[in-house]
């Protein structure tokens, strides 16, 4: 495993992600969010075709935590209109990177199949 000037893992040491794990970084790309709302994202976006269990959630949250590329918020959006058990979380510039490097790792990957006559080629609009 390759290390960066902080002694800490290269981002792309975490390719390939695991599909929950990419998921849950995607969902956290553009806002802050606790875990059900990271769960309802997921679900909405995948059209129902991925539904994490809560404890499919937090182990990776856990996971997620420990590498650095995501951290937990002390901050609240709006204390009074929420539930103070709720963890939020947000996306580090690490974990950004990782998401990053997973997005166009995959989108290489769809090129390829367009690219052999797997998957008809994209007609831009």
């Amino acid at each position: 495993m390759s290390r960066n000037y902080a002694g800490s893992p290269a981002p792309q040491d975490f390719l390939p992600l695991h599909r929950d794990t990419f998921q849950i970084l995607v969902s956290l790309a553009d806002r802050d969010r606790h875990g059900y709302s990271i769960l309802l994202d997921i679900a909405q976006r995948t059209e129902g075709a991925l539904r994490l269990s809560p404890s499919t959630l937090y182990l990776s949250i856990r996971r997620l935590l420990e590498n650095g590329l995501i951290q937990e918020l002390d901050d609240r959006p709006d204390p009074r209109h929420d539930d103070e058990r709720r963890r939020y979380y947000r996306l580090t510039a690490l974990g950004r990177e990782v998401a990053v490097l997973e997005a166009r790792r995959l989108e290489r990957l769809l090129n390829d199949a367009r690219e052999t006559g797997l998957l008809p080629r994209r007609v831009d609009q």
